[in-house]
Order: C-alpha cells, then structure tokens, then sequence
C-alpha cells in the first residue's frame, strides 16, 4: 500500500478577520501531495490548501470568505510555489532490478556454455 504524505509549500497568517469569532489571526497552509511506495516514491501536481483561524482552531470554507480573505489568499497562492513531480526509485527497486539481471545473465551463460543439456 501506498503511503500518502502532505509536504507543506507556503505557510502564512493573514490580516484579516474571521468569519466565525471576527478576530484577525487567520493562516493559510498550501500542501503538495507525495506518495510513498516500497518501490517508488513520488511527487504529485496535486496542490491542496487549509484556511484556518488560529483563535478559534475552524477551517474556514471557500464559502465564507470575505472579498478581502480572497484576495489575500490569491496572493498567497501565486507564492506558493509547487516542486516539479517527479519519480524516486527507491533501494529495494535497484537491488530487485540488478537481482533479475543476474538471474537472467546466469540463465543466458549456462544455455550458450551447454552446461546443462536439454
């Protein structure tokens, strides 16, 4: 199973008010998803982020965001700058890889020396 991780891009708090206790100590957090298998370890495009007031401990859904907590957040989200996906192989890939060639290079030298005959 493939294990999925949140790698934090961007975080900063924000000027304006909450929309449930109207005090002006929000932050935003920007993740990047990263997933993790025994054999590959890979960094998605897929970006998420989390609107929450750091007083009253709600997320604050895009539903409830003033004109001005959505302009703050645009701002913060041309900040947050993604890592480029890519693809990790991990050590256990390597060692089955070259473990396989081995096996196939020992089958081709025991078949072309007539070793074993058939």
């Amino acid at each position: 199973m493939a294990k999925e991780k949140l790698l934090v891009l961007k975080e900063a708090d924000i000027k304006n008010n909450c929309p449930e206790c109207f005090h002006n100590e929000l932050s935003v957090t920007f993740y990047q998803k990263q997933n993790f298998g025994k054999f590959v370890h890979k960094t998605t495009s897929e970006i998420s982020s989390e609107l929450k007031c750091q007083r009253c401990h709600s997320i604050i859904y895009p539903v409830k965001w003033t004109d001005d907590i959505e302009r703050s957040y645009t701002y913060y989200q041309k900040l947050a700058e993604p890592k480029k996906t890519s693809i990790e192989f991990t050590s256990l890939f390597y060692i089955l890889l070259l473990i396989s060639i081995a096996v196939v290079a020992a089958v081709v030298y025991v078949f072309t020396q007539k070793i074993i005959e058939f």
